[in-house]
């Protein structure tokens, strides 16, 4: 009986097949991955939403005024040009601790890839932004929400015409927490950050009626 060997050249066009295969099959199961993350965001936010939906609850209604935790943490601004307000959300994990039970959800899956050695991101283990959260002002900017009932916020949101932040018709339209994200449009940003964001193309959103959506943005890559 004669025993038939593979040739150099058979296993040599075997291990370019698995190779053009691989270098096919890889960004597919990236962009998967990636979706799965993205989805596990969402997820995070709406359950960040509903702990701050029965907070409200057992305070009258009222947003936290953690003022104190916001300068105890160590309040940073960016600077003068870019933005003067620091949107780290570490106060947030000791006082919604009681109804999120878990503080891994205050962290998007990706973060820890894609913003990596980025200190503007984290406080706390907490790695969402909640601009309207950003300044421990006292009395507080009419574009914060400490202390005050969603209806109130959104109230004094439009007066503060803040054009970051929009002209909300409802609580339904009103940003409460969003991924890391630094805009490419934005002169000062600096040129290693410029449209970073933990999801490609876009970015996640909780809004203060307590629902979570992907929004696309092109100011991000």
């Amino acid at each position: 009986m004669v025993h038939r060997a593979f040739t150099l050249i058979e296993l040599l066009v075997v291990i370019a097949i698995i190779a053009i295969l691989a270098a096919i099959l890889f960004p597919v199961f990236s962009q998967a991955r990636e979706k799965a993350r993205q989805t596990a965001c969402v997820s995070n936010l709406r359950q960040l939403g509903l702990g701050f939906a029965m907070y409200t609850q057992d305070y009258d209604e009222r947003l936290p005024d953690r003022r104190d935790l916001k300068n105890s943490l160590g309040y940073k601004p960016w600077g003068a040009a870019w933005p003067t307000s620091d949107p780290r959300a570490g106060w947030v994990a000791p006082v919604l601790d009681p109804y999120l039970k878990n503080r891994e959800i205050l962290s998007c899956p990706s973060v820890a890839g894609k913003m990596a050695g980025v200190t503007q991101v984290e406080q706390n283990g907490a790695r969402y932004w909640l601009w309207r959260f950003d300044r421990p002002d006292n009395p507080t900017p009419l574009d914060n929400f400490w202390g005050k009932t969603p209806e109130q916020a959104v109230d004094e949101l439009r007066q503060a015409n803040n054009p970051q932040a929009g002209l909300p018709d409802s609580v339904a339209d009103a940003e409460l927490a969003v991924d890391p994200y630094f805009p490419k449009t934005i002169a000062t940003v600096p040129a290693a950050l410029k449209g970073r964001a933990v999801h490609m193309g876009g970015r996640n959103r909780l809004f203060l009626d307590g629902h979570a959506k992907w929004l696309r943005d092109v100011r991000t890559e």
